[in-house]
């Protein structure tokens, strides 16, 4: 397998890519869209992650009256046209890829197999796709599962006594701190707010106070101030890349490199489904179209917040590995750099 790029500018599919009017014309023959079931799912389910919901989209086009594909060709071509259509559509599509790369990598080898024997052909590959379809629907029920055995290693690391530092809305923080409260210990937990009109008491905030755990909200500016009280940092991220390092939501960076200052530990918590071949060398480097820095004239008057100006995404940033004091995954509690490791398991 040809080697990929260092770098998130140009997300490569997982498959070969069709030329450019292929795209075009497959991508609008049908009502059949795969930006809007994308962002369907995601608002029906506020808990699926975007590599599910990416996969469960590509499982959609496969079941699509419109769509179905008759040999193995067709598939290929089919997922590969719309896995760029997708990852093309979303200002973020770090997080896509990693779901239409899995889902990429499972079709071609499930696909391989008949193709050797001169099969694919027919009956016999309607049977081999429905069972591509299902099994890639057991596939995102599982990994859903993920989340709570994440919750039970994480909690692990909590202890009597202690203030943890978190941000965001990772379910598998939650999970692991309402985890800790049910196992009968007494902690706290600051929260960092990065958007100051959110109501306090929705999201995680008010989901950790309805169990007892008491929260202190706070917002970015006083991350610095509260170190001397935390004992760690928990985040979760939405994208985990090939050297080890995160995507999370903005401001994530700024919390580890003051926590590593302080000698605080910081640890991840995310599902493999977030694994990623994508290897930034900085923020600019992570072909994510936002507009964090917005400069203006005089003449121009100021917007909204930052994530206002995302549009419907939330503005994310690049913690890379050296921040970063373990990876916490359903496969086990692992150290940066294995997470490329983990990559060549599924890869080679």
């Amino acid at each position: 397998m040809a080697s990929h790029s260092r770098t998130a500018s140009k997300p490569e599919s997982s498959l070969s890519t069709p030329p450019p009017e292929a795209s075009a014309s497959n991508g609008g023959a049908s009502d059949f869209s795969i930006h809007e079931t994308y962002t369907s799912l995601l608002h029906a389910q506020p808990g699926l992650t975007k590599p599910l919901a990416a996969i469960s989209a590509l499982i959609s086009l496969l079941s699509h009256p419109a769509h179905t594909p008759s040999t193995i060709s067709e598939t290929l071509s089919l997922l590969s046209t719309h896995s760029e259509i997708l990852t093309n559509s979303v200002g973020n599509p770090i997080a896509v890829k990693a779901g239409t790369d899995l889902w990429g990598r499972y079709v071609v080898g499930v696909l391989q197999a008949p193709s050797k024997s001169a099969k694919g052909q027919g009956e016999e590959f309607s049977a081999v796709l429905r069972r591509v379809i299902e099994n890639g629907k057991v596939f995102v029920e599982h990994a859903k599962e993920a989340r709570q055995i994440i919750a039970r290693t994480a909690k692990g690391f909590i202890q009597d006594g202690m203030t943890m530092l978190t941000a965001g809305q990772s379910q598998c923080v939650s999970a692991a701190l309402l985890a800790a409260a049910e196992k009968g210990l007494q902690f706290r937990v600051i929260y960092v707010d990065h958007s100051p009109l959110a109501r306090k008491e929705d999201g995680m905030v008010g989901e950790l106070r309805r169990k007892s755990i008491p929260v202190a909200v706070i917002g970015p500016s006083a991350v610095a101030y509260s170190l001397s009280a935390i004992n760690l940092v928990m985040i979760g991220a939405e994208s985990v890349l090939e050297n080890g390092g995160i995507v999370a939501g903005l401001g994530t960076y700024q919390m580890a490199i003051l926590a590593r200052s302080k000698g605080k530990p910081v640890y991840v918590l995310a599902e493999s489904h977030k694994f990623v071949r994508v290897f930034p060398m900085g923020q600019e480097d992570l072909g994510v179209r936002q507009r964090v820095l917005d400069f203006k004239g005089a003449d121009q008057s100021e917007g909204g917040d930052v994530h206002e100006k995302n549009e419907e995404e939330e503005a994310v940033d690049y913690t890379p590995p050296e921040l970063i004091t373990s990876l916490v995954t359903e496969v086990g509690v692992l150290t940066p750099s294995a997470v490329s490791e983990e990559l060549i398991k599924i890869w080679y």
